[in-house]
């Protein structure tokens, strides 16, 4: 298969053997996919290079070969923005979310949408903690394993006063008194869980109990390897903030 013209964004990419790159990019058309970048090395080159930089939309041309598709040209579409401290930190963390979630050659263009929408946030500075959990909700939804937020697992309105789990499976779940008081702490107030469903910032304390309860069901779906962001903010003793992923 040819790619000719196609956009996409570049989520990742690593040195491979002298002088090329493996870079992989979430595609308008064709979802995610794997590039071999040959010669990409010296002064001539430093365009290229640069076109493949992490979170730049691009245009490329490029000729699948098995799992792999082999880069003939990029362009850039635009200049990436430049994000340092926690934004960069949330960079890395979206683009390693989409690289370990979103399957290769699976055409997703709500995700390519959903990427272009935060990559624009991050650029204008929107607030970084509703910014990332706007995401994760978002992303599990254009995965397919997404699920209501304003009602329970099992249909019954959300309560505001109340706290609940967010089980990967089943959706929202009550905390029942003592008998849940071991999960308390990776859960939400109902009133933050309504918020989200609203598309309304909460405050907080409700935006921190988000992250928790969203990253068990990020947990879930990552399998038993969790990511190097979350290693990365853990040593930086971000975890606790409410301004990380």
């Amino acid at each position: 298969m040819r790619y000719t013209q196609e956009p996409a964004y570049v989520l990742h990419a690593r040195r491979w053997r002298e002088t090329s790159l493996l870079v992989e990019v979430l595609s308008r058309e064709h979802g995610r996919l794997g590039l071999v970048a040959r010669g990409v090395q010296g002064p001539k080159r430093q365009a290229l290079r640069a076109a493949l930089q992490p979170l730049q939309h691009i245009r490329l041309d490029a000729t699948q070969r098995g799992e792999l598709a082999w880069l003939s040209a990029a362009e850039a579409i635009d200049q990436a923005p430049r994000l340092a401290g926690d934004a960069g930190m949330a960079g890395f963390y979206i683009n390693e979310l989409l690289m370990r979630l979103a399957p290769r050659q699976d055409p997703r263009p709500e995700l390519y949408a959903l990427y272009g929408q935060v990559r624009t946030q991050l650029r204008e500075q929107a607030p970084l903690a509703w910014t990332l959990r706007r995401f994760e909700r978002d992303l599990l939804e254009a995965l397919g394993v997404g699920f209501a937020l304003d009602v329970d697992g099992d249909g019954v309105p959300v309560d505001p006063a109340a706290r609940y789990l967010l089980d990967a499976e089943h959706g929202p779940r009550r905390l029942l008194g003592e008998r849940d008081g071991g999960e308390r702490g990776r859960t939400a107030t109902g009133r933050a869980l309504l918020a989200l469903a609203a598309d309304t910032m909460p405050g907080p304390d409700d935006l921190a109990g988000l992250r928790r309860s969203l990253r068990t069901v990020l947990a879930h779906h990552l399998g038993p390897r969790g990511l190097k962001s979350w290693e990365l903010m853990a040593e930086l003793g971000r975890i606790g903030s409410d301004g990380d992923g």
